[in-house]
């Protein structure tokens, strides 16, 4: 299944947020990926979180990536994983709004895995 990625900003307690979106058309869920750390130039285009977005959309679900604080088009600046974590359940909100209340799955690699426990 062949879904394209869509750029989106999500309104998020320090500012915008850049999210990379991959939305099939009736997903089954919600996979939540989070990069490596920023500070060592890790981003929502990391080839780890996108080969787990890939597996998840191929999976059925609705793979949402977003860059943490000060990486890309986000605003802040980085938070030692605590102003991350916030950020990610913002965005977990939105996903919501956008696909409605669908089981959640929470993915992360290296620093990333770090929000998303606190996030769980």
């Amino acid at each position: 299944m062949r879904v394209a990625e869509e750029k989106i900003l999500v309104d998020g307690p320090a500012g915008k947020i850049d999210v990379i979106m991959e939305r099939p058309d009736a997903p089954r869920g919600i996979a939540l990926v989070a990069h490596p750390h920023p500070v060592g130039g890790g981003a929502n285009t990391n080839k780890v979180a996108y080969t787990l977005a890939r597996t998840f959309v191929s999976l059925g679900y609705a793979a949402f990536r977003p860059n943490f604080r000060g990486v890309g088009d986000s605003e802040g600046t980085h938070d030692e994983g605590r102003g991350e974590t916030e950020d990610l359940l913002a965005v977990l909100e939105d996903t919501t709004c956008r696909c409605g209340s669908l089981p959640v799955a929470l993915a992360g690699f290296s620093f990333g895995a770090y929000p998303q426990t606190r996030v769980a």
